[in-house]
């Protein structure tokens, strides 16, 4: 071959793959993988999950993490998680890998008595497609781990297992994007679908609807009605499942949106009819959708209720059943008719909790009536008709008769309504009840009769409020009253399961899903709207509600008058902060940025000082402190096994000073005692010498500043008699110190500049005679200026914005208070009727985002002002304590305001014009 032909042909074969790369990004990797395209058509329920940040710290506000991480199969994914963590040599790996990726997982029916999940996550960077190849080198390299390649159909699959136990996982990487299964068949049926491009997926019916555009979802979820009782068997008897798929015969397919919030969870979304012959939805379709109104006769031992509403019930039986050959004559059948055709608006299954698994459990049928002494004359006339014994069993007001009719309530409201082989019945009010024994409908009765009903139940009542008022289909569920019944309908081998699981299963004791019909079924692609309610009783301290009077926001109403002021606190992954009140019982709360009360804290004493965000013990949480304690709370509201700390009995705290985050060591803490007492102790209970207590010659003007300079404590205090001492660990004083401002102190310092050493180290006071002193921790005064001029009834303060960096000085006298920026500058000026101090708050939120609040106690009303002066609002904000809160959202420009009027927590939204 020449050499001209060599070159020409390797032009052509780098021509062919330059534009082979270039049809690959233009065309192929251009198009985004569809994840839903790839789940299996039997795919039973499939979630998304995008912000997983949040979406975890949602379920640890609604407490359901700790009840997650008890399940064995999370045990098994936090012990995997660990593993991976190890393997990489950093901490998050999986967390910070999901981030806000779009996630899905599928649920599949793999045999009889198994399921499986499918999981796609999609690879977003160089860097994540490096971080699992070398997760997969390093478990190739773990004798622990096989890890083996196959090739299936043209795709490589990859095998990870645990050798011993032959537990893994196989994945398989398309187009940067991973799915796995610890079912191979799964990950198979994936590459059969990439086979035959252009099938439906799943959620074909549903892909213009995309929940996540929705404020505060945390996950979709799609449901196939149609093998939800395939699903089902996979945990409950045979006998229980055609039963269960009757229900789900109302709808085919279905798509919701998940919103974690207090104390329930909430899945809102909606449904496409069942459309197969002899279907729920069939015998249904048209009937109007009614209201509950059956719960004046519900006992509260009812376990299960399925409630249906209708118009009239003759559509629930349909066309006549055969008569069975050993049952009733073919004359009855008007008698029958009669009793249908006097039955409308609501009809329901309820099973009763037995009091053990082994025992059955008692089931009712009840059916409202318009006419109920014209239905119970009916009735009386059957049990003559078929020979039934006229005596009955009086139950209080109540009568309970034999019928003698056995599938009494199938005859008359069709096959749903089987299984009640000798029924009793009675008439309580509008309502026509049979039982299938005698003994449930005598408990019902005497509960009905002593009021023990769902009506008069507070809690129950507070449930049936929160669902839907009009429904077709409503499925009500007491897991507490459920117990039994559900240990008695699963098969065997999942009841152990079920018992390790109790306290994630009780949870949400109150748990109903609704179906709504559309209000016109007749148009093309009419749907359901789906409810799925858990909850459990609201035995919080607080109420939310619309706020609606100045601005936007909500209302936390509490059941006590609140006493702190609000103190935002940054949450992780959410667009407003959260917020720690305390109440006059001394009760301490922290409410989520979705205004809700994830825990509470009862405390020995009000509050003293600022809460300080620290990480104590590898646990990130809040420090504080009350008179005669002090304490450290973790994120849920959890103490740390070495808190409270108790103070000695003579001390009262006035406030509390923590070393800096990130300083070297434990958190140092040091409290002023008062009377000029000093403190310093560790979080892990210990004293150190000198500072029992430091005692000086005059009382504190303010809270200590402690700060670390070149890997050194030192910890400034300020005398009201206008000395400044600096202190070291061990109790002794800096060369230089004590210096004297010049003028008595009434405020506290700022640290404008930490630096690497002691003389690079600026401190900032404002003396008494309106100078502003900087000085250096050598103990120099490196300037002194004139703020503003003072008399002997002027007090001047220090006023640090909410970050520590910058400030302004408040001059107060009389009535009459003044702001001025650091050079002298008047900043806002404003005459008060009372007299007395006044609180002042600074924020600076940057790019000229300035507010200054002036607070007046007396008539408790806060003045909140822009960098112009210009008042928010246009009138002061009610704020009954001394500081209110206060938050900027920059991408909508807007402040949000956190107060406390009385019992209320009030958020106003205000947007700048």
């Amino acid at each position: 071959m020449s050499k001209k032909l060599l070159v020409f042909l390797t032009g052509l074969f780098l021509l062919a793959s330059l534009a082979s790369y270039v049809y690959y990004r233009r065309t192929v990797a251009a198009v985004p993988v569809d994840p839903w395209e790839l789940v299996p058509d039997d795919a039973v329920l499939v979630a998304a999950t995008r912000d997983h940040p949040t979406l975890v710290r949602h379920l640890k506000e609604t407490q359901v993490w700790d009840n997650l991480t008890a399940v064995r199969y999370f045990q098994g994914l936090e012990n995997t998680v660990v593993l991976i963590d190890s393997l990489t040599g950093s901490r998050n790996v999986v967390m910070r890998f999901l981030g806000r990726k779009n996630v899905l997982t599928s649920v599949h029916v793999t045999g009889k008595g198994h399921f499986d999940v499918l999981l796609q996550l999609p690879i977003g960077s160089v860097r994540e497609y490096r971080q699992v190849r070398s997760l997969v080198d390093a478990l190739s390299r773990d004798p622990q781990f096989r890890v083996r390649r196959r090739d299936y159909e043209g795709r490589l699959l990859i095998e990870i297992s645990e050798v011993g136990t032959g537990r893994g996982v196989t994945f398989l990487n398309y187009r940067n994007h991973l799915v796995m299964s610890p079912n191979p068949g799964l990950v198979e049926a994936v590459v059969r679908r990439l086979a035959g491009p252009g099938q439906p997926s799943v959620a074909a019916d549903f892909q213009n609807t995309d929940f996540f555009r929705l404020r505060d979802v945390d996950a979709t979820l799609l449901v196939n009605y149609r093998r939800l009782p395939q699903l089902l068997g996979v945990f409950f008897r045979p006998d229980i499942v055609p039963g269960i798929g009757s229900v789900t015969s109302l709808a085919g397919n279905g798509q919701l949106e998940m919103k974690l919030a207090g104390n329930k969870v909430v899945f809102n979304g909606f449904a496409n009819p069942e459309t197969a012959g002899g279907s729920l939805h069939e015998r249904l379709r048209g009937q109007p959708a009614r209201r509950l109104r059956m719960a004046d006769v519900l006992s509260l031992r009812t376990a299960l209720l399925v409630h249906l509403g209708i118009g009239e019930a003759r559509v629930l039986r349909g066309a006549r059943p055969a008569t069975p050959a050993d049952s009733l004559s073919p004359a009855l059948a008007p008698l029958l008719d009669s009793l249908t055709a006097g039955m409308s608006a609501e009809a329901a299954l309820a099973y009763m909790a037995p009091a053990s698994a082994r025992v059955s459990p008692g089931r009712l049928a009840l059916v409202w009536c318009a006419r109920p002494g014209q239905q119970a004359v009916l009735l009386g006339q059957l049990r003559r008709a078929v020979g039934a014994s006229p005596s009955f069993e009086r139950v209080g007001a109540y009568q309970m008769h034999q019928m003698g009719v056995p599938e009494l309530p199938a005859r008359l409201l069709g096959p749903l309504f089987a299984g009640f082989r000798q029924p009793v019945a009675a008439v309580v009010g509008n309502y026509v009840v049979f039982g299938d024994d005698a003994a449930a409908l005598r408990g019902w009765l005497q509960d009905v009769g002593a009021g023990q009903v769902w009506a008069r139940s507070p809690t129950q009542v507070s449930f049936l409020q929160e669902t839907q008022p009009l429904a077709r289909l409503s499925v009500v569920l007491d897991t507490r009253n459920a117990w039994n019944l559900l240990l008695r309908g699963l098969v065997e081998e999942r009841r152990a399961g079920l018992l390790r699981n109790e306290s994630l299963f009780k949870r949400f004791p109150q748990v109903a899903l609704q179906f709504v019909p559309a209000a016109n079924e007749a148009e093309a692609g009419a749907q359901y709207f789906t409810q799925l309610l858990l909850r459990h009783p609201l035995v919080g301290p607080a109420v939310a509600r619309p706020q609606g009077s100045i601005g936007t926001g909500s209302v936390l109403s509490f059941k006590t008058p609140l006493a702190g002021s609000p103190t935002l606190v940054s949450v992780t992954g959410a667009a407003r902060p959260g917020v720690l009140v305390q109440d006059a019982a001394q009760v301490l709360h922290y409410v989520t940025p979705e205004n809700v009360v994830a825990w509470s804290d009862t405390l020995p004493g009000p509050l003293v000082g600022r809460v300080q965000r620290q990480t104590v013990g590898g646990r990130l949480g809040y420090l504080l402190a009350t008179a005669t304690q002090l304490h450290f709370l973790d994120e849920q509201g959890r103490s740390t096994p070495t808190f409270p700390l108790n103070l000695p009995d003579s001390v009262r705290a006035s406030g509390l000073s923590v070393s800096p985050v990130g300083a070297s060591g434990v958190p140092r803490l040091l409290v002023a005692g008062g009377g000029g007492n000093l403190f310093l102790y560790d979080t892990k209970g210990n004293t150190y010498p000198n500072w029992l207590p430091k005692r000086l010659d005059f009382n504190l003007a303010a809270p200590p500043l402690y700060l670390v300079v070149g890997g050194r404590d030192v910890l400034v205090v300020l005398l009201e008699n206008g000395y400044v001492y600096a202190f070291d660990q061990q109790g002794g004083v800096y060369p230089g110190f004590p210096i004297s401002l010049g003028a008595r102190l009434q405020s506290e310092a700022l640290a404008e500049t930490v630096g690497p050493t002691l003389n690079r180290t600026r401190i900032t006071v404002v003396n008494q005679h309106g100078e502003r002193v900087t000085f250096s921790l050598a103990g120099d005064v490196v300037t002194r200026s004139r703020v503003a001029t003072w008399s002997r009834n002027s007090v001047f303060r220090l006023i640090p914005d909410q970050r520590r960096r910058s400030y302004v000085v408040a001059r107060e006298e009389g009535g009459q208070l003044d702001l001025f920026d650091p050079t002298g500058r008047r900043l806002l000026s404003q005459k008060f009727l009372t007299s007395g101090q006044k609180p002042v708050q600074f924020f600076d939120f940057g790019a000229e985002q300035r507010v200054y609040v002036l607070t007046e106690p007396g008539p408790g009303k806060a003045y909140v002002y822009d960098r112009l002066g210009r008042l928010l609002g246009g009138q002061p904000f009610d704020s009954s304590a001394p500081e209110i809160g206060l938050d900027y959202e920059a991408a909508t420009k807007t402040y949000h305001l956190y107060r406390t009027t009385g019992t209320e927590l009030r958020r106003t939204a205000l947007e700048l014009k």
